[in-house]
C-alpha cells in the first residue's frame, strides 16, 4: 500500500557513478540507486499517459509486470510530478465518455481497487466532470 509522505528506507550502495539529476527538488542525487530512479521514470509515465493513480501506479510498478521492490515503487509514488485530481477527472471523463457511467458509477470505479484514486480525488473529479 502506498505511503504517505517520503518512506524510503534503503542504503546508497549504487556506485555513485550515476548522473546528477536534481531537478525533482529533492536534493538527491548520485546517492539515488539506479531501479529507484527507473521505477520513477517508468511511474511518470503511468501520470502521464495513463493518468493513473498513486495506488494504481503503485501496484503496477510492484507487479509481477514490472517487479519493482515496494521500497522503489513508493520512491517513485514520492517523487512523480503529477496532480492526482487531474488525473481521476481525466479517466472520469473517459468513463462517462466511452462507458455512459452516471456519476456515481464512475466514482465507484474511480474509488475501487482497480484506480485507486482517494476519496477525495473522485470527489473532485465529480465535481468538475462537467466542466
Amino acid at each position: 500500500m502506498v505511503a504517505n509522505g517520503a518512506n524510503s528506507n534503503h542504503d546508497s550502495n549504487s556506485g555513485g557513478n550515476s548522473q546528477s539529476s536534481s531537478s525533482d527538488g529533492s536534493g538527491k542525487s548520485d546517492d539515488t540507486p539506479a531501479d529507484y530512479k527507473a521505477a520513477l521514470k517508468k511511474g511518470q509515465s503511468y501520470a502521464q499517459t495513463m493518468n493513473m493513480s498513486k495506488q494504481g501506479i503503485y501496484n503496477q510498478l510492484t507487479s509481477s509486470v514490472e517487479q519493482f521492490t515496494p521500497e522503489a515503487a513508493q520512491y517513485a509514488i514520492d517523487h512523480i510530478d503529477a496532480n492526482w485530481n487531474e488525473n481521476a477527472l481525466k479517466k472520469a471523463k473517459d468513463y462517462q465518455s466511452q462507458q455512459n457511467m452516471s456519476p456515481e458509477a464512475v466514482r465507484t470505479q474511480l474509488t475501487s481497487e482497480i484506480e485507486g484514486f482517494t476519496p477525495e480525488e473522485a470527489d473532485y473529479a465529480i465535481q468538475h466532470l462537467n466542466g
